[in-house]
């Protein structure tokens, strides 16, 4: 579930996967392997990913319903 929030919020906000991938400094590929739960990142990850999105980490985690 994860992947799923991942993609919503990354596309609300406008950005590319690519766009995400250069602020996180990681490969496209990588990135995309978050969103297909193909791999996890990691917490340091995960937080810079929700402060990006602007949501939180529960919501990404699915703790959480609302953003």
């Amino acid at each position: 579930m994860l992947g799923k929030r991942l993609n919503m919020a990354r596309k609300e906000k406008g950005y590319t996967a690519q766009q995400m991938a250069d602020m996180l400094d990681i490969t496209i590929s990588a990135y995309r392997f978050y969103e297909s739960e193909k791999a996890r990142p990691t917490l340091d990850k995960l937080v810079q990913i929700a402060d990006i999105l602007d949501v939180t980490t529960d919501y990404l985690l699915c703790r959480d319903q609302n953003k």
